[in-house]
């Protein structure tokens, strides 16, 4: 790579000169924000891109005005309720039956800080929607990725907060808290994507998880009045407190861009088991402050011993082994 990325590079700019005619790329939540953005930036320089969506005609005009750029391109949209295990499995059974191969999954779709509530299938909402939903809907799929092919999960520096809990993942015995229950699913889309490249890397399919930085998007839908004022505030003040500059907002398209340089510009073999951020592989952090931005990644979000008992129990909560 002689291009060198970094906070502020948009999606534009990270695939610049690059042409994806002929790749085929899933992206999970293309309805709004992040997700729309990437199968933009995807689409318009050539890959034929299979969205989903858990609301089909939201996601129509949300996407209504991605085109293919002259290298062709196009978007399909299918249907996919993260929060229903029943839709899960239906969506990717279709995809397999159909039969037609992926050069790359993006796992982009996912809820933040959201009240307390259970999945359709009786899982804390944030772990079964952001973890367990792609648990099982990427592993259904793992066979139509193609040899050289990637897994990108979507974390956050959120991971920051909490590791997962497995003996108490659905806050049974455990005070809900919005974001400790955020926490713990970002750290497990880091974790399955540990194990995931653990199990694949052999047959040349690599998986990896980036942090998008810090967006104004949907995703803060749940959030009380103030509360994104406040969570900035808390930010600026444990920035000072260690010398770092005030939090700043990114994009979307800057968002975006992590996604699309470690799907299809970063090295594999760099990205593969890893977590990155800012279009880099981001730094073991271990200690300091949960709220400090883009600090590294916390060392139990890439345990892989940890990584294999999140499998486990996963395997263990939807009653299906992979």
């Amino acid at each position: 790579m002689t291009e060198s990325f970094g906070w502020h590079s948009t999606t534009d700019e990270v695939l610049d000169g690059i042409v994806l005619s002929g790749k085929r790329i899933l992206v999970t939540g293309t309805s709004a924000g992040l997700g729309v953005e990437t199968a933009r930036a995807l689409v318009a320089h050539g890959a034929d891109v299979v969205g989903t969506a858990r609301d089909l005609d939201k996601a129509r005009r949300a996407t209504a005005g991605i085109a293919p750029g002259p290298n062709g391109g196009s978007l399909e949209l299918v249907e996919l309720d993260l929060a229903s295990l029943a839709s899960v499995r239906a969506c990717a059974d279709a995809l397999v039956a159909d039969g037609r191969p992926f050069d790359i999954v993006i796992a982009n779709a996912g809820v933040m800080a959201c009240p307390f509530g259970k999945t359709a299938d009786g899982f804390e909402t944030q772990f079964g929607t952001n973890h367990l939903g792609h648990f099982v809907f990427v592993n259904r799929i793992a066979s139509l990725i193609r040899p050289g092919g990637r897994l990108v999960n979507l974390s956050s520096a959120g991971h920051r907060y909490a590791d997962v809990d497995l003996d108490d993942p659905n806050f049974d015995h455990t005070p809900y808290q919005e974001f400790l229950a955020y926490g713990r699913s970002k750290t497990a889309n880091v974790l399955f994507a540990v194990e995931f490249d653990r199990r694949h890397r052999d047959s040349g399919i690599r998986a990896t998880a980036v942090h998008p930085g810090g967006i104004q998007t949907e995703l803060s839908r749940h959030m009380g009045e103030g509360a994104i004022e406040q969570l900035v505030e808390n930010l600026n003040a444990a920035n000072a407190a260690s010398g770092k500059p005030p939090f700043e907002f990114k994009s979307i398209p800057q968002g975006a861009a992590t996604s699309a340089w470690a799907a299809v510009v970063a090295d594999a073999d760099a990205v593969g088991g890893r977590y990155c951020e800012d279009c880099h592989v981001a730094e073991v952090v271990d200690g300091g402050s949960e709220l400090s931005a883009s600090a590294g990644v916390r060392p139990y979000a890439l345990d892989p011993e940890r990584a294999k008992a999140l499998w486990a129990k996963s395997e263990e909560l939807v009653g299906e082994t992979f």
